[in-house]
């Protein structure tokens, strides 16, 4: 079983900027794409950014410039940059990873964390 578990939400004033964090715990050797989801308020949940096992990235068309998504293998923790907050940015957002041999895509995850809230005003 894998776990995930996002920190470093907040309420923020735009144009500020915050780093969340996903730890993993587990089985994490089964895991390969890795990536982060969002869901504002009364909307659906949507792909954000996703880094694969080698490295490569993939962004949203509206977080690309302001977000930036990485990995610290040792610490099996995901990160995700937030700069120049806007209000729109406000949503709950979800770490997930995808079982090994799955493509980096924007749907189709096996593993989610339970949420971390940005509030940009």
């Amino acid at each position: 079983h894998v776990q995930l578990v996002e920190s470093g939400g907040g309420s923020v004033q735009a144009g500020g900027s915050l780093r969340l964090s996903c730890a993993a715990s587990g089985y994490t050797s089964s895991t390969s794409c890795q990536a982060w989801f969002r869901q504002p308020p009364g909307k659906e949940r949507e792909f954000v950014s996703s880094i694969d096992t080698d490295g490569s990235t993939m962004y949203a068309d509206s977080v690309k410039a302001r977000f930036t998504i990485s990995k610290d293998n040792a610490k099996n923790t995901l990160y995700l940059q937030i700069d120049s907050l806007k209000p729109e940015d406000t949503a709950m957002y979800y770490c997930a990873a995808k079982w090994v041999g799955r493509r980096c895509t924007s749907v189709g995850y096996d593993y989610w964390g339970q949420g971390t809230q940005v509030t940009v005003s």
